[in-house]
């Protein structure tokens, strides 16, 4: 098969072999991937794949089931399908564990199912499963008009939570708005918090930032908010004043995905199945895409991604 390969950071559609198949898990025939900052970090050396997963980049598909192995009855041969994957999904053909494998929502093609498995399962996993938000809370996203964050604000509003987002221009915060965002900040204006302030207090702060962030997230927090760190764009190192945890009885998260268990992994897949997939049926949710590239021109998907002009997700297509 072919696959992109990564060769002192330059990229390239070239053979490679194929994927083993073992038990319980699933060979898919790959129509579309899509681009994550993660693919832009591995192959800058700066993320390496979690041990036992391969080494191509790509951590979402959408494709056909050409085979099962041992003891899998969640899908079929032929079945159509998107996945979320430790790697590989810049390939041909990819190999996952079938608690990761869902079916395509009904209506959606290939590049849009593939836009849907790493960040609908980042924002499904961090807002209700480790932050715990329930109904009416109010939510902060930072990103707002990245893959995350589009789908956050999405899932915000399925669930009745207001949200405000940071976002790079105007322009971002008025597509997050018209997606579903109650208001937003540019953040080259500056500091968001008080725009934020002036919104409300929040209860759940979603953010990829990290350092630079904050002790502005910890300040805009209410009395028993969650702050979920899910990246470190601006930093890893900050003073922090532990005073405000004890007073306000804050809770700082730390959490990624693509290193959890199978078991893990395939627990957020059926709460997506369960709470979003029907949605995404109904086009209550949509997957938002802003540019579909052939697979071998992967290099100008990633410097689209990493100029910071995109609006949701990038996909690769295999035709």
């Amino acid at each position: 098969m072919k696959a992109i390969v990564v060769n002192n950071g330059d990229l390239a559609w070239s053979e490679v072999a194929d994927p083993e198949l073992g038990p319980g898990q699933v060979r898919i025939r790959v129509h579309a991937t899509a681009v994550n900052r993660a693919d832009l970090m591995q192959r800058s050396g700066g993320y390496p794949p979690p041990p036992g997963a391969s080494e191509v980049l790509g951590l979402e598909c959408a494709g056909e089931v050409l085979a099962i192995g041992e003891g899998v009855t969640r899908v079929a041969p032929g079945d159509q399908v998107c996945a979320l994957l430790s790697g590989g999904g810049y390939a041909e053909q990819v190999v996952v564990p079938a608690g990761q494998v869902l079916p395509v929502p009904a209506g959606l093609d290939m590049v849009q199912a593939a836009a849907i498995p790493e960040v609908f399962a980042t924002a499904y996993l961090n807002l209700y499963m480790e932050a715990d938000l329930v109904r009416g809370e109010r939510v902060l996203v930072h990103a707002g008009a990245s893959g995350v964050g589009t789908a956050a604000i999405q899932l915000c509003n399925t669930s009745n939570n207001p949200c405000f987002v940071t976002a790079g221009s105007a322009d971002k915060i008025e597509r997050c708005v018209a997606l579903g965002a109650d208001a937003g900040w540019d953040r080259h204006e500056g500091s968001f918090l008080p725009a934020v302030s002036q919104w409300g207090e929040v209860d759940v702060a979603l953010d990829p930032v990290g350092a630079a962030y904050l002790n502005d997230n910890l300040t805009c927090l209410k009395l028993d908010g969650r702050l979920v760190l899910i990246g470190l764009l601006g930093g890893a190192d900050v003073q922090l004043n532990l005073g405000l945890l004890l007073i306000k009885r804050l809770r700082v998260i730390g959490s990624t995905l693509r290193a959890r268990s199978i078991a893990a992994k395939a627990a957020v897949m059926d709460a997506l199945q369960t709470n979003v997939w029907p949605h995404l049926a109904d086009g209550t949710i949509r997957p938002i895409v802003e540019e579909v590239i052939p697979i071998a021109e992967a290099d100008r998907a990633h410097q689209l991604l990493a100029g910071n002009q995109t609006f949701g997700k990038v996909v690769l297509q295999i035709v």
